[in-house]
């Protein structure tokens, strides 16, 4: 087999999801300084999030979960890999296409379910409008996601990762018209954002044409060969719905408190940003390869990869975590605080962004445990664990919420994140030595947790030091840029010196895969 160069992988698209976050997150902070946390934001999030919940549960979660091991092993055994993709794309478009229409049809309805605390106030009614133009974004997405699970099965990870870099730009451009010709902001976001579906497609679609893979649709038909995707992606979808539960259970409490909804989004964004450039990037490139190494018979290749990916996403995740949570008062301040976000929404945003930091490895070795399991077709285990988890957040969300307000979503979404991890680690046992951690691991991760906690303390220092320069508007991002700085050098100097990572382990994933 032609393995996948994991590290190089990993960079790849890493470094495009940066980019996406990024421009993503000039996205949020023109949102917040054009609208605030005010009734167009909070409606059009909601109604943003709708086609993507769709997308999560139908595409990217459970679809792909089953298509990308499935179509890996079939092209490492060159077993007809276009046809089964043609009859995978052709019966994806149908089914989204289907739920598009029902979607549209039921849009007060599912406004409702989003965000009941929208109801009786012009909140809803801008929900519902900006939900039927937003929605066809799903078919479109879907569809590149499908794309994109194709491509990076054959090792072609750039054109997948860069594609979401387009839709911000879109959405950018769109809010830059509005604010210039005097069109209406929401509006502007929301016709923008199927016009960037069908500017991501059209990226993923050439990228598989280039690759060998022009797909067309067909007829769709229930083939043996689809029978056997459905069987392996019913669980999954079934566990898509669960996270889809956690998702609108946040959702739902953050409806009940004024301004909680674009509190607990722009927290999320940032946290996402170390949760996609390493969690997500690593889930992508590892699953295709240990998908192929499973077909090669290749266990003690696969035990490497999965130690690799664990060591690589907690050597760069746990520092992330420490920062969040150290330094969420300062980055929330700097990277929102503008034009209607003010200062009385900084405090309640990092409240939220230092709760999620809690929880941002545990997000992350999820999407390194995952491909354990889909990579041999099992979807079932990680369903029993999602349901576990959807009680934990629902419990602890609608429970607490009475007693420590809307921060309470955000520590459910953590602690239920947490029990999910230590579910599927546990879980791994039972796939024996390929799942097991090396020397090199045990070696490290103690290491790893020492340097971050190294790293936290400077910061602490360095925040101490620059007090009001990282508030006052003319010093703060000099100062923020400052403390982003003295944070890295403190863990690179601290990882090196306690052990916790050569600096020839990167030339050497660089340079070849074993």
């Amino acid at each position: 087999m032609q393995p996948i160069r994991l590290i190089r992988g990993f960079l790849s698209v890493g470094a495009w999801t940066l980019a996406s976050r990024v421009v993503g997150f000039v996205r949020d902070m023109m949102i917040a300084a054009y609208l605030g946390s005010g009734p167009v934001a909070q409606a059009y999030i909601v109604a943003f999030t709708l086609p993507n919940m769709f997308r999560r549960f139908f595409a990217e979660g459970a679809f792909n979960t089953a298509f990308v091991p499935m179509f890996a092993k079939r092209l490492e055994d060159n077993d007809n890999p276009r046809g089964f993709a043609e009859e995978a794309f052709s019966g994806l478009a149908f089914t989204v296409f289907i739920v598009s229409i029902i979607a549209t049809l039921c849009m007060p309805w599912l406004v409702l379910a989003m965000a009941a605390g929208f109801a009786g106030d012009e909140r809803y009614d801008l929900a519902v409008l900006y939900g039927w133009i937003c929605f066809p974004y799903i078919f479109f997405i879907s569809l590149t996601a499908l794309l994109s699970g194709l491509l990076n099965a054959g090792g072609r990870f750039a054109a997948a990762a860069a594609a979401p870099v387009l839709m911000n730009f879109i959405l950018i451009i769109a809010m830059v018209l509005a604010d210039r010709f005097g069109w209406d902001m929401g509006l502007a976001m929301a016709w923008s954002t199927p016009i960037s579906g069908i500017a991501q497609l059209a990226t993923v679609w050439w990228a598989a044409k280039r690759m060998g893979f022009p797909l067309r649709l067909r007829r769709p038909r229930l083939s043996p060969d689809m029978r056997r995707l459905l069987a392996v992606a019913a669980p999954a979808v079934l566990a898509g719905g669960v996270v889809q539960v956690n998702l609108l259970v946040g959702r739902q409490v953050g409806s009940f408190f004024d301004g909680a909804i674009s509190w607990l989004t722009n927290a999320d964004r940032l946290y996402q940003l170390p949760l996609g450039v390493v969690g997500i990037a690593i889930g992508i490139v590892l699953l295709p390869d240990i998908s192929r190494r499973l077909k090669a018979e290749d266990t003690v290749g696969g035990r490497h990869a999965y130690n690799r990916a664990t060591e690589f996403a907690l050597f760069l995740t746990v520092p992330a975590a420490v920062a969040l949570v150290v330094a969420a008062y300062p980055l929330i301040s700097v990277l929102f605080k503008r034009g209607a976000y003010l200062e009385s929404d900084v405090g309640p945003t990092a409240v939220a962004l230092a709760i999620y930091g809690i929880g941002l490895p545990a997000f992350v070795l999820q999407k390194v445990l995952q491909p354990l399991y889909f990579a041999r077709e099992d979807t079932r285990k990680p369903f029993h664990f999602a349901v576990w988890s959807m009680v934990v957040n629902a419990v602890l969300a609608i429970g607490l919420s009475p007693l420590i307000g809307f921060s309470a979503a955000a520590w459910g979404t953590t602690i239920a994140g947490w029990t999910m991890a230590w579910q599927l680690w546990r879980g791994t046992r039972a796939f024996g030595e390929a799942a097991t951690f090396d020397d090199r691991l045990r070696h490290r991760l103690p290491r790893i947790i020492a340097a971050s906690a190294v790293m936290g303390l400077v910061l602490w220092g360095v925040m101490e030091l620059l007090g009001d320069a990282l508030m006052e508007p003319g010093t703060r991002y000099l100062a923020l840029a400052a403390l982003v700085a003295a944070g890295m050098a403190a863990y690179g100097a601290a990882a090196i010196g306690l052990g916790a990572i050569r600096p020839a382990d990167l030339k050497a994933g660089l340079r070849r895969q074993r």
